[in-house]
């Protein structure tokens, strides 16, 4: 039976994920693209820290996943609404089918989610909610929801690649902030020339998206039914 709730199996790949006769640019830009892909391909990062408890919902957290998915379906049921209100498309499909666009802001509330994620039809499927944890604080105590649920994910910076003639796009890349701090970036203000300097890409024109992915706790909501087994609980 399909059903809603928290928690996801594709929690691997939530964070980070997955790629005759031609004229010599299509040439050129097939082969940088193959270079791209030998030094730029990020394995997934798992969770740091996962939920410790499992099991049907209390009251309260039915209580909240109903409100969340009411609220989401009807504010942003397609991939078009998440852009624009300013959310960021930074993955490919993982392992579920789901597609992440993340807003950039980290500390959530219920209608605030961090990330939503869609099919490969830009129907939605479910949101992160996210609380940043730059000091070790404990697992959050909110909106009715145990603290067991949460998720805790290590400080990364994301970028999306762009070829340039082909326009090609490459998700699920990403760089460990302790990293990319010590090759002088910033992650206040995250630089495609840091990325440049590591040797991911070839020039910061290839970048077209770059951003921080703090340290958070991470809530993970379904909004779309779906198998009993992509539930962790």
């Amino acid at each position: 039976m399909p059903s809603h709730g928290l928690g996801r199996s594709r929690v691997a790949t939530h964070i980070m994920g997955r790629r005759k006769t031609v004229s010599i640019t299509a040439y050129l830009a097939t082969a940088l693209l193959a270079a791209i892909a030998a030094f730029a391909v990020a394995a997934p990062v798992s969770a740091d820290e996962t939920p410790t408890c499992r099991g049907p919902l209390s009251a309260s957290e039915q209580a909240f996943v109903q409100s969340v998915q009411s609220d989401l379906t009807a504010r942003f049921p397609h991939a078009e609404d998440a852009l624009k209100a300013g959310y960021v498309r930074y993955t490919s499909p993982d392992d579920t089918g789901a597609i992440s666009y993340a807003n950039r802001q980290w500390t959530s509330d219920p209608t605030h989610p961090s990330q939503l994620w869609y099919d490969k039809d830009g129907n939605l499927m479910g949101a992160d909610f996210s609380v940043p944890r730059p000091n070790s604080e404990s697992r959050p105590q909110l909106w009715g929801i145990d603290p067991c649920r949460w998720f805790e994910f290590n400080g990364h910076v994301h970028y999306v690649i762009r070829v340039p003639v082909t326009h090609k796009m490459v998700y699920d890349q990403w760089i460990w902030n302790s990293d990319f701090v010590a090759a002088g970036g910033s992650l206040t203000d995250p630089s495609p020339d840091t990325v440049v300097k590591m040797g991911r890409v070839p020039s910061s024109d290839y970048i077209s998206t770059i951003f921080e992915f703090p340290t958070i706790w991470d809530l993970i909501v379904w909004v779309k039914p779906h198998a009993p087994n992509q539930l962790f609980w």
